[in-house]
């Protein structure tokens, strides 16, 4: 079929707003309960709340009804936010008042834990139903001091009881099979879980704990039972996340060496790379840029990769004997719930991430591409503009935007995206990278960021807009570049500090840093101490590297994008960062939302956000998309 010419950016595309999220609904979670598989699953239609749902008959059923959303706030990132007893009954954090409950599928949940006194809040996650017992990370939040431990809640609702505690972090409570020990994660201020970490072991009747392994300079992951006396864990003293033995003395052997990482930055509580399987050996996902699922055997160390049929994007769900469940997708497969059979290597796909999936015609491949900046090589991943019924014109190159991810400890891999296919289908082209401070490329990677941020991922990024200019696939003078959170940082470090970009967008990015360290959430507190510098001493780069100090060297137009109820980057920085722009007199946008927090949950205000970037965008850089409400720019 011959193809029409329009100008790049205004190519008429099946994909809107509305599809991106009223088709989406992200499972996580999968777990077998029974004959029964059930998983958690987002839910943009109904006010941003999570459920959880099972499948029978090829109908699926939701077992938490509205308006219970079942969302941990520990970290405020949450994870682990519900679990199921033997008996069938569901057990989850409920994110209104944080309480855990319990429930019956599709009956009215009842509490296991008390209302908090007033001034004070007590948040729950990595819930995991031992016996008659639930294990999970405590927060307790008490006239501005924040606390943790972990703790034991009685299915009964007769209490909660404290277990261990002693470190301003706490992850991974595991119980010893005899169940007279407890191992855990532990971490303290100014250290991130990627930065240092310490596996301990307490014996249970005297209270008493012990350093097994880690430290300041070595993150220990995951730790799981061998016998009473042993344990599996993730470590990156090599440099990379991999899997070591370890007995209670300190004894450490390394169970296969790899140059990847069988690990990731611990965002959520309660995230894992390896399972234990029936024989003794261990399902693994390994991460060197894309993601492989492989069977590791302890014994002789040797590692049989698993064939997932281009499935790029692994992480593990629950197991009954051959039977895996997994959360997987690629640049061609939307991520979902699929069901492995590790007997004949049979994929199942159980429930789609999205309702609906755009015809492949108008996906994008997602082309893994390495770029050579000035400084190093630079990761990422290059969507190009497709459209079966529409071309360029004839010697016109197309816009790019440049995604830039959170963290910045975050890692991005080829995947069907429906927000990328939104703007490649319209012919504007998308390049995610992967700068250095971003895993999945061991640690030296990602120690690129230390103590540079706001320059090295500014640099990465740069490089890698210019090497797609370069080599002639995107036009030089129709750069953008959008982030969320850390990547808004990089956003306003970018068009504050270079020429190269046109506009960009910042989602609830980060502007300013001395009053950022103050208004955060205690678990990013001292995260700046890392990437900047501490207090005082670094006081002076703080200020220097602050976009929102940076203004006079922007030329450019800008669209803010903020929650009001972000409790990680306050709406505090987007204002503060558009009164800048107002000084200045340059063009933007201002898009406050009221309820939402740090990600946007809803269906209203994921359409409004995503038509009017795709708006500012064809005003900036010259092109009309069809059909797109036109977003009002403040212009001096």
């Amino acid at each position: 079929m011959t193809r029409a010419a329009l100008p790049f950016g205004s190519w008429p595309s099946p994909i809107s707003a509305a599809d991106l999220s009223a088709s989406g609904h992200p499972v996580e979670g999968g777990r077998f309960v029974g004959d029964e598989i059930w998983w958690a699953e987002l839910r943009p239609t109904e006010n941003g709340r999570t459920t959880v749902c099972r499948e029978r008959n090829g109908v699926v059923e939701v077992l938490l009804a509205e308006p219970f959303n079942a969302r941990s706030r520990v970290h405020e990132y949450g994870g682990g936010a519900w679990d199921v007893t033997a008996d069938g009954r569901i057990v989850f954090a409920e994110f209104s008042d944080q309480r855990v409950y319990i429930a019956q599928p599709g009956a009215t949940p009842v509490p296991l834990t008390s209302a908090p006194e007033a001034a004070s809040s007590v948040r729950y996650g990595e819930l995991s139903v031992v016996g008659g017992d639930v294990l999970a990370v405590r927060e307790t939040h008490d006239d501005g001091a924040v606390t943790r431990d972990i703790v034991s809640i009685a299915l009964d609702g007769s209490g909660v009881r404290s277990l261990v505690s002693g470190s301003n972090f706490l992850a991974y409570p595991r119980l010893s099979p005899d169940g007279s020990k407890i191992a855990w994660i532990a971490w303290d201020h100014p250290r991130m879980p990627w930065d240092g970490t310490e596996l301990r072991v307490a014996n249970l009747d005297t209270g008493d704990w012990t350093k097994v392994i880690g430290g300041d300079e070595e993150s220990v992951l995951q730790p799981e039972w061998i016998d009473d006396e042993s344990l599996y864990v993730v470590s990156d003293r090599s440099g990379w996340w991999n899997i070591y033995s370890v007995g209670l003395g300190g004894e450490i052997a390394a169970v296969h060496a790899a140059d990847a990482d069988f690990g990731a930055p611990l965002w959520q509580l309660g995230a894992r790379w390896y399972s234990l399987l029936d024989d003794g050996k261990l399902l693994t996902v390994r991460t060197f840029g894309t993601d492989t699922l492989a069977v590791l055997d302890p014994e002789t160390g040797t590692l049989d990769d698993i064939d997932l049929d281009g499935l790029t994007s692994i992480s593990l769900g629950g197991r009954v004997g051959t039977s895996v469940l997994l959360k997987a997708g690629s640049a061609q497969s939307p991520s979902g719930l699929r069901l492995l059979n590790l007997d004949t290597g049979a994929v199942e796909l159980v429930r789609s991430g999205l309702e609906t999936v755009p015809d492949e015609d108008y996906l994008p491949m997602g082309e893994p591409v390495t770029f050579q900046g000035p400084e190093r090589e630079v990761h990422a991943i290059v969507y190009a503009p497709r459209n079966p019924e529409y071309q360029g014109l004839d010697g016109e190159l197309p816009p790019y935007v440049a995604f830039v991810h959170g963290g910045p400890t975050a890692h991005v891999a080829p995947a069907l995206n429906p927000v990328f296919a939104y703007f490649t289908s319209r012919g504007i082209g998308v390049v995610d990278v992967n700068y250095g401070g971003s895993s999945g490329y061991g640690r030296e990677y990602r120690n690129r960021l230390r103590d540079q941020w706001g320059v090295v991922d500014v640099e990465d990024t740069v490089a890698a807009v210019n090497g797609l200019a370069d080599a002639g696939l995107a036009d030089p003078n129709r750069l953008a570049i959008e982030g969320g959170s850390a990547g808004g940082w990089t956003v306003l470090a970018a068009l504050t500090s270079s020429d190269v970009f046109a506009c960009g967008a910042s989602y609830y990015g980060v502007a300013e840093l001395e009053l950022f360290v103050a208004e955060t959430h205690d678990f990013e507190s001292r995260y700046i101490d890392g990437l900047i510098g501490p207090l005082p001493e670094a006081i002076d780069l703080y200020r220097t590297r602050a976009p929102v100090n940076n203004v006079d060297g922007l030329s450019c137009p800008v669209l803010l994008l903020q929650g009001l109820a972000d409790p990680i980057v306050p709406p505090s920085q987007a204002e503060r960062f558009r009164d800048a722009l107002v000084e200045k007199g340059i063009p933007h946008a201002y898009l406050a939302y009221e309820g939402e927090s740090h990600g946007f949950r809803k269906l209203e205000t994921q359409v409004n956000a995503r038509e009017s970037e795709l708006s500012f965008y064809g005003q900036v850089l010259g092109f009309t998309p069809p059909g797109i409400p036109t977003l009002e720019l403040w212009r001096p």
